[in-house]
């Protein structure tokens, strides 16, 4: 599975964004897709995880009620709308794929990262 993030910008605070992740494969439909984020000089974490039937979605806390995971299958893209974006926001955003349901989720294949950034 080859995996293509993109969608990330410069926004103002509060402002939207919506990151996409195209896949490539015939398995991604059965794969669990996750987006996670690296800010500068911190640890990379997970934002949200999405099974492959999209039912049950998973939200780091901090960005619950503002975020949404979505996917589409036909397209084999899966989706990130980033509402209400905050500067603590900024980070760079990856997407990633066959994630484990485990707390953090490992995955076995990762995109590149597209950047976010939220100014003040």
């Amino acid at each position: 599975v080859q995996l293509q993030a993109s969608g990330g910008g410069l926004v103002q605070a509060g402002g939207s964004l919506r990151l996409s992740c195209a896949a490539s494969g015939r398995t991604y439909s059965s794969y669990s897709i996750g987006w996670f984020r690296q800010a500068p000089g911190k640890e990379r974490e997970v934002v949200a995880v999405i099974r492959p039937s999209g039912e049950t979605t998973y939200y780091e806390e901090s960005v619950k009620g503002r975020f949404t995971i979505s996917r589409l299958n036909a397209k084999k893209t899966v989706y990130l709308q980033m509402n209400s974006l905050e500067p603590e926001d900024t980070a760079v955003y990856y997407c990633a794929a066959a994630c484990t349901y485990t707390n953090p989720p490992g995955c076995a294949y990762w995109g590149q990262g597209t950047l976010v950034t939220v100014s003040s």
